[in-house]
């Protein structure tokens, strides 16, 4: 058994921006994306966001690429929530770009903290503006 430590903070967006993380999609949305990343062997240490994007603390195995963990997530996440009874009426699509930050041990908690408490920084205006960029076209 090999031993790994890896963290990347990961960010990407609705299509368009578009507000389709609802408070009726959400809590679906993350157990969904909680359970994926648990499957694919990664641990998933922090979830969160607002209405047009979402933020992931998470540990890779290295037999796995961060692309790969991405295109996984984005596109059965959206493919379940698409198929899940819902009074919305848009469906979830997500942006073609993400953007990835790898962390040290040492700045897991700071990440931690800023994604379980995401809504409250964009409330006050504290968010990370290299976190927050639209990343639509790069990849």
């Amino acid at each position: 058994m090999s031993f790994w430590r890896t963290y990347y903070h990961l960010v990407w967006a609705t299509q368009n921006r578009q507000p389709l993380i609802t408070a009726e999609r959400e809590s679906e949305l993350y157990g969904y994306i909680t359970g994926k990343a648990d499957g694919l062997g990664c641990i998933l240490h922090a979830i969160g966001g607002i209405e047009n994007h979402i933020h992931l603390v998470v540990s890779i195995p290295p037999k796995l690429s961060v692309a790969e963990f991405i295109r996984k997530i984005k596109g059965s996440s959206s493919y379940h929530i698409n198929h899940v009874p819902s009074k919305i009426d848009l469906p979830l699509k997500w942006q073609r770009g993400y953007g990835v930050f790898t962390l040290g041990g040492k700045q897991l908690d700071t990440a931690k903290g800023y994604v379980n408490r995401h809504k409250e920084h964009h409330a006050e205006g504290t968010t990370i503006a290299s976190l927050e960029r639209d990343r639509d076209e790069e990849d």
